[in-house]
């Protein structure tokens, strides 16, 4: 199989942040509140593989390199692993798996219920990123696809809800999410390619 040992480097990669995680918990050592910091944590891992799966695709064109396209399904379904982890962790830690309190907080906390429609793109996603619903799905699979974009602007939304008071880093991941949306424009990688070239040819002249 081409770029296996890329494959293994990327799955043991994608396991350092749970692993810290876990250990930083099992040594009381995530504050005073470590239900919490983990379901932060978590959200912040999914979106982060979320923004490093749309990257592949423009790394890709940018080195002509295939590997980064061949670990784009797996860093997507880490990223839904991550994703399944903050909820899961929300529910626990911090609802003590109280059904009615969940239904209390997406009626007074939008941001639930943005962040719930977000889990909801990312499930579509995994469950889609197989073979056998590429071919059953045909050309219609890269249309469903595209909610990737969708999902993203809902994942930003939710984050930006719930960090409201400290935008900073907030800003840093929109800022990506945005240079990325727009990369996916068609003739927007081309030309700046093109004026790349330029101004490297000019700076040589």
């Amino acid at each position: 199989m081409r770029y296996r040992a890329w494959r293994v480097i990327v799955f043991l990669l994608a396991l350092v942040p749970l692993s810290l995680w876990s250990y930083q918990a099992w040594i009381l050592a995530l504050g005073a509140d470590p239900g919490k910091t983990l379901v932060d944590r978590f959200g912040l891992a999914a979106l982060s593989f979320l923004l490093i799966t749309l990257a592949m695709t423009p790394l890709q064109r940018l080195t002509g390199w295939g590997g980064w396209v061949a670990v784009r399904r797996q860093l997507g379904l880490w990223c839904f692993t991550y994703a399944c982890l903050h909820i899961t962790g929300y529910a626990v830690f911090l609802l003590g798996l109280d059904i009615q309190q969940l239904l209390i907080d997406f009626a007074k906390r939008p941001y639930i219920f943005v962040g719930a429609l977000a889990f909801l793109g990312l499930l579509t996603l995994a469950l889609t990123s197989n073979r056998f619903s590429m071919r059953r799905l045909g050309r219609r699979w890269k249309m469903l696809h595209r909610l990737v974009y969708v999902t993203l602007c809902l994942v930003l939304l939710h984050m930006l809800w719930v960090v409201r008071s400290d935008l900073g880093e907030w800003l840093i991941y929109a800022l990506i999410g945005g240079g990325l949306l727009l990369l996916r424009v068609p003739w927007l990688p081309a030309r700046l390619f093109s004026r790349s070239i330029v101004v490297m040819t000019k700076k040589l002249q």
